[in-house]
């Protein structure tokens, strides 16, 4: 579901909320469902810079940390001509609700410059989403096929 500047991503996934935001906050449990390598300072106005898929290195700050509630975080790629999305320019809000069997998951990616960037990471949010999903959940997501 999109809105003007912005994608939404919702998924319910069969674990609580501190299962799921404990693959927010720790370096290899993030890279368990999202990227190849990164460095991750998790605490607010903490960096992060992380290979997300082959050449794409996205770099931002933690705004936000409340677990297991809520996490807000500035993004953006680093020197990448195909996406005009510079390095904190955007910010990412993913909120974890309590939910029967689990937890809702609503990530919300404000500040996408153009219709192909909010399509662009749409796409992207919803395939490292459901990663996460599946990791969280306590199963192997498999191979990144955009690795």
């Amino acid at each position: 579901m999109s809105t003007t500047g912005a994608v939404t991503v919702e998924r319910r996934i069969a674990a609580r909320p501190e299962t799921v935001f404990s693959f927010f906050a720790d370096r290899d449990r993030w890279l368990s469902w999202m990227g190849k390598d990164g460095e991750f300072s998790f605490e607010p106005g903490g960096s992060y810079r992380t290979n997300v898929n082959r050449d794409h290195v996205a770099e931002g700050r933690f705004v936000e940390i409340d677990p297991p509630k809520r996490l807000v975080f500035t993004w953006g790629w680093a020197e990448d001509d195909e996406m005009p999305v510079p390095p904190g320019s955007t910010t990412v809000e993913i909120t974890l609700e309590p939910v029967d069997g689990g937890t809702l998951l609503r990530l919300v990616h404000r500040g996408l410059p153009t219709p192909e960037a909010r399509a662009a990471h749409e796409e992207g949010w919803a395939h490292y989403v459901d990663r996460l999903a599946t990791v969280a959940a306590g199963s192997d997501p498999g191979p990144d096929i955009w690795m």
